[in-house]
């Protein structure tokens, strides 16, 4: 999720249906909202004088402001019985790269705590230089793919509605970490153009969409070969690199990096490329070590899902998670915190988020009783409906673990939006928010169990890329 949200509290949608099956004269169409049917609506409100003065306030007045739940003012305890280790807070600006933010602050607390660093922070620009080349790729590869298809195809229609975002998911991190390696921060610095991204992604989803055209037709007018077509990728790709290195700057191949320790003396120097500095102070392997863990309640627990075509890089993997309860994924979590592994966390950051304190609690907002409307719906029927998803990933470091029940009571994530932001630059969340709005986790394999593991030997269920539940986090 960008840093600079809006986020709909609630709001009052009135559905007209009318059939078309017959056409009928205008207005005559069963369903509609006739004379009598809007006088008996009409009569339904009261305007006594509790609804006025909610009227009055609400002329003038944020929703959240006015939903503030007074009795939940007080700030959330936040002692934690376990904690990871971790430095520093990063800032992802006005875009929506928070998944790779949030990919990175994991290796980077692995990092700091390993060699004792005084500060570490990994360049999230260059390996967002290349995410967009590669989804670029993706695109323009995907058009060709399926040249033979109508243009109102579906695969074809969610192609080019998605041909470039900023948003991703770890598998992106994980197949860019891989391929590309990892440099440190001053071997290339943020642009504003990495930091405020929807320009850039404007242009870019512009020009790629008419590079799509141009392969479509020169398949359809001329029917170009592959060769041929690969051909016209190229050089359309090259034309794509050129703007990116004028919006972050050209990746480096090769950068100097002193390491210091926590006293700031030098432990050692080095030339590095981008791919023997991960190996030499990470070196593990990101695609084989990590399981994704998802608590979907629409789909069956205990199976393997796969999403189509929804990836990062051309060459790299898909989506494959574990559809879990809530309660197998917390025993993880736990056990993660405890040997002080920081993971990648998303959820739906925007419900019942208290920016000023930096809590994530149901208790924070009462729209009931503000708007005199029940909103009931659970987990479930919230996802089907598409009222809930995962929106934002962060990087989830803590824990606090009830002594008397060994039940969790609150968890905190550290987030990207700055050290101003939250809680010192972090979000602390109950218990119960955990269960309604956490979506995706990614775990160590060490810490998953054994039948788990067992499950990832099925054959995924195929789920399509367009799935509204699978929407990139930004």
């Amino acid at each position: 999720m960008k840093k600079i949200i809006t986020i709909a509290t609630f709001a009052a949608f009135f559905v007209c249906t009318a059939s078309f099956a017959q056409q009928k004269p205008a207005g005559s169409a069963e369903g509609g909202l006739t004379p009598e049917i809007l006088n008996e609506i009409r009569n339904g409100y009261e305007g006594n004088v509790s609804d006025k003065a909610l009227k009055n306030s609400l002329a003038g007045t944020s929703i959240a402001v006015l939903a503030v739940n007074s009795e939940n003012a007080a700030m959330m305890d936040t002692h934690f019985s376990d904690r990871v280790r971790t430095k520093g807070i990063t800032d992802q600006k006005s875009s929506g790269r928070c998944w790779l933010f949030t990919g990175l602050n994991v290796l980077r607390a692995k990092m700091i705590d390993k060699y004792d660093l005084p500060s570490m922070e990994f360049s999230q620009n260059y390996l967002f230089f290349y995410d967009q080349l590669e989804k670029a790729n993706l695109f323009l590869q995907g058009v060709i793919d399926t040249r033979k298809l109508p243009f109102d195809d579906r695969k074809v229609d969610w192609l080019f509605s998605n041909p470039l975002s900023d948003g991703g998911q770890f598998t992106g991190v994980s197949n860019l970490i891989t391929k590309y390696g990892l440099v440190p921060s001053e071997a290339m610095p943020e642009t504003y153009q990495s930091n405020n991204t929807s320009q850039m992604a404007s242009l870019l989803k512009l020009k790629l969409r008419e590079d799509g055209l141009a392969l479509r037709k020169a398949y359809e007018d001329n029917r170009a070969g592959s060769a041929q077509l690969q051909e016209m990728k190229v050089k359309q790709l090259a034309e794509i690199y050129r703007f990116l290195v004028l919006c972050l700057g050209e990746p480096p191949v090769e950068f100097e990096w002193t390491r210091c320790n926590g006293s700031n003396e030098i432990v050692s120097r080095g030339t590095y490329t981008p791919k023997s500095f991960y190996e030499e102070f990470i070196g593990e392997d990101l695609e084989g070590n990590y399981v994704m863990i998802m608590n979907d309640p629409c789909r069956e627990y205990g199976k393997v899902y796969e999403i189509d075509y929804d990836r990062h890089v051309y060459d790299g993997h898909n989506w494959l998670y574990v559809n879990l309860p809530v309660e197998r994924i917390k025993e993880m979590a736990i056990a993660s915190i405890r040997d002080n592994v920081a993971m990648y966390f998303s959820c739906d950051v925007g419900k019942f988020l208290s920016r000023s304190k930096g809590t994530l609690d149901l208790a924070n907002f009462d729209y009931e009783s503000l708007s005199g409307m029940s909103f009931g719906m659970n987990k479930k029927e919230r996802v089907q409906t598409h009222a809930s998803g995962s929106s934002h990933a962060m990087t989830l470091i803590a824990v606090d673990v009830c002594p008397e029940t060994g039940k969790p009571v609150k968890w905190m994530v550290e987030n990207s939006w700055g050290p101003a932001s939250g809680y010192k630059g972090c979000l602390v969340m109950t218990d119960e928010w955990f269960d309604e709005y956490m979506f995706r986790l990614v775990v160590e394999r060490k810490y998953v169990p054994a039948d788990v593991l067992e499950m990832l030997e099925q054959k995924p269920v195929a789920l399509p890329a367009w799935d509204p539940m699978f929407s990139p986090e930004e």
